[in-house]
């Protein structure tokens, strides 16, 4: 039962950086396109 939590635990992980990775991109495009302000923190400092 445990090897099951740790498979699920790597794949909620994976899924989480993957989603991060994409919002970053994405802020960073809105910043580019000035839609967003240059000094805009979406938290990433947490």
């Amino acid at each position: 039962m445990e090897t099951i939590g740790f498979i699920f635990g790597l794949a909620g992980a994976a899924l989480g950086i993957m989603a991060h990775k994409r919002m970053s991109a994405l802020e960073a495009k809105l910043k580019e396109l000035k839609i967003l302000e240059e000094d805009y923190s979406s938290g990433e400092g947490i």
